[in-house]
């Protein structure tokens, strides 16, 4: 019903709480006055039982014989004197001669051998009765009066309480009761004004279905995010992670509440959830992928209670920089053949205003074995578009630069593997032709390519005849970042990305000093692929 009414969250617990706290009260209440009444009447029936008792045993009571105006005179004495002290509703004296004495002298109809009276008359016995009378319902308690001598029960005396006069005895005491219930109910109620008000400092103002659409929304927002989310608590432990990191980390198992050092030991969120950095950014190795992760720690009143981890795969942001930087390659090698053809024919054009017919035969003639030749190798024998694209770009670059760029005639290739992306062959092919050509751009050297799919690797080199490394120690450090023989400024990535693209797809590379002078670059790539016990081909 609140909920349809569209009460505030604060006024609810209000509500609630003193409803709550009004049917406690309500519940002690009822069970107080009720075990209230029944102790009253307890103690009603055993002062009145004491005093029949008390009564019939004095000597002016237990003598009737006895009795004349001054003993009657003293009867009655000692009647409104326990009446005063006790204040019961009745006392009455009946004796089996007749003789009654009554108090208040009320018009009370009672006879000595009424049935209230059978136990004590008979029997002798103590005991209280409920009777019902013309002024309401009254608790009797019955004494039988003996004699000394031979115990003879020779009357009755009744001490009488109406069950009205319990409650007023009673009503005091629930005045209090109620005092005290009201109290506590103010009480409550302004603790739970209290308890509502910091509820909703904590929760920021916001009422529940405005918190159930921001975590739907929240859910929503981190499966979109390509990014993968991982966040902890202050003792460590995974709070949160998003669909997106448990793809890119290749994590199946439910990991919230699972401490961070146990599913992800490389990342360094509980060394920022410890240390007064405020914000860092690495580069983490995983899976053979390379994130680049953002940590944020979680302040909340000025201490850190966690740490928000961002990361995204710059693996995949790599490639793509490196597949258009070699496209922009190939459109500026494509122009350069452009202007190698154009001189060409700015030859050809002048021989023949001289008539050198002959020449301008032998020159066609050259250009054209030459381009046959390797057009013959690149669409016949090489039959994978991507790197007959790559070769074609790489011809007219080694055209320009004046380095007689070679296909071995033995070469043979299928179309390649489809895990292996155009990115990762731009990367390999590209990256060591360019640099096999700059090897021997001064002198005009030679560069050969050669490639084969026999057996179970792809094998791909690239050699030439250039200076070589004076050094063999020097041959691995090629491959470290920002390491470069030659001069000038971004070098020492291209021999990097060519390794880091071959470990990713398993495979290895070599180098070898070239007989004479030069190197010769051999890379080996499985054609099968193993991921999650199953085989890519």
């Amino acid at each position: 019903m609140l909920k349809r009414l569209n009460v505030k969250l604060q006024t609810k617990i209000i509500i609630l709480i003193s409803l709550l706290i009004f049917f406690v009260i309500t519940i002690f209440t009822v069970l107080f006055i009720y075990y209230e009444i029944v102790d009253e009447r307890k103690e009603i029936e055993s002062l009145a039982l004491q005093t029949s008792k008390s009564i019939s045993l004095l000597p002016v009571v237990k003598n009737p014989e006895t009795n004349n105006d001054e003993s009657i005179g003293e009867i009655q004495a000692m009647i409104h004197q326990i009446k005063g002290k006790v204040k019961p509703d009745y006392i009455l004296i009946e004796y089996k001669n007749g003789t009654t004495y009554l108090s208040p002298d009320h018009d009370l109809h009672h006879d000595l051998y009424d049935e209230d009276n059978y136990k004590a008359i008979v029997f002798g016995s103590e005991y209280t009765i409920e009777a019902e009378t013309p002024n309401g319902k009254i608790i009797w308690a019955k004494s039988p009066i003996k004699t000394d001598e031979y115990q003879q029960i020779i009357g009755v005396v009744s001490v009488g309480f109406f069950k009205k006069t319990i409650h007023n005895f009673i009503i005091p005491t629930l005045k209090e009761v109620f005092l005290i219930g009201v109290s506590v109910l103010t009480i409550g109620s302004y603790a739970g004004y209290l308890l509502s008000k910091s509820i909703r400092k904590q929760i920021l103002g916001l009422e529940p279905d405005e918190i159930a659409s921001l975590y739907t929304i929240r859910e929503t927002i981190l499966k979109s995010l390509n990014e993968g989310i991982i966040s902890i608590d202050q003792k460590g432990m995974i709070t949160l992670i998003n669909k997106s990191a448990k793809e890119m980390l290749g994590i199946s198992k439910e990991c919230i509440n699972k401490p961070i050092q146990e599913i992800l030991p490389d990342f360094k969120m509980v060394k920022i959830l410890n240390s007064n950095i405020n914000t860092k950014d690495e580069e983490i190795n995983l899976n053979n992928k390379i994130f680049i992760v953002s940590y944020t720690p979680i302040m909340e009143n000025g201490k850190k209670v966690g740490v928000v981890a961002s990361f995204r795969d710059k693996t995949d942001i790599q490639k793509m920089a490196e597949t258009i930087t070699e496209i922009k390659n190939y459109s500026e090698e494509l122009r350069a053949q452009t202007h190698e053809f154009t001189n060409k024919l700015y030859v050809i054009s002048g021989l023949l205003q001289l008539k050198q017919y002959d020449q301008v035969i032998d020159l066609i003639q050259e250009e054209t074995n030459q381009l046959n030749f390797h057009n013959e190798i690149i669409f016949n024998q090489i039959n994978d578009p991507r790197v007959q694209a790559i070769l074609l770009g790489k011809l007219g670059k080694a055209s320009e630069k004046k380095v007689k760029f070679t296909i071995d005639e033995n070469s043979s290739l299928s179309k390649l593997p489809n895990f292996i992306q155009t990115a990762d062959i731009v990367t390999i092919i590209g990256n060591l032709i360019d640099n096999a050509i700059e090897a021997v751009e001064q002198e005009k050297g030679v560069v050969t390519f050669f490639a084969t799919d026999i057996g179970n690797d792809i094998i791909i080199e690239v050699s030439d005849n250039g200076k070589g490394f004076s050094d063999e120690e020097e041959i691995p450090k090629v491959f470290y970042k920002g390491v470069s023989s030659k001069n000038g400024k971004y070098r020492g990535y291209g021999l990097f990305n060519v390794k880091s693209v071959v470990d990713y797809l398993n495979g290895d590379i070599e180098i070898q000093q070239n007989k004479g002078n030069g190197t010769i670059f051999s890379v080996y790539i499985p054609k099968e692929q193993s991921i999650n016990n199953g085989v890519v081909k």
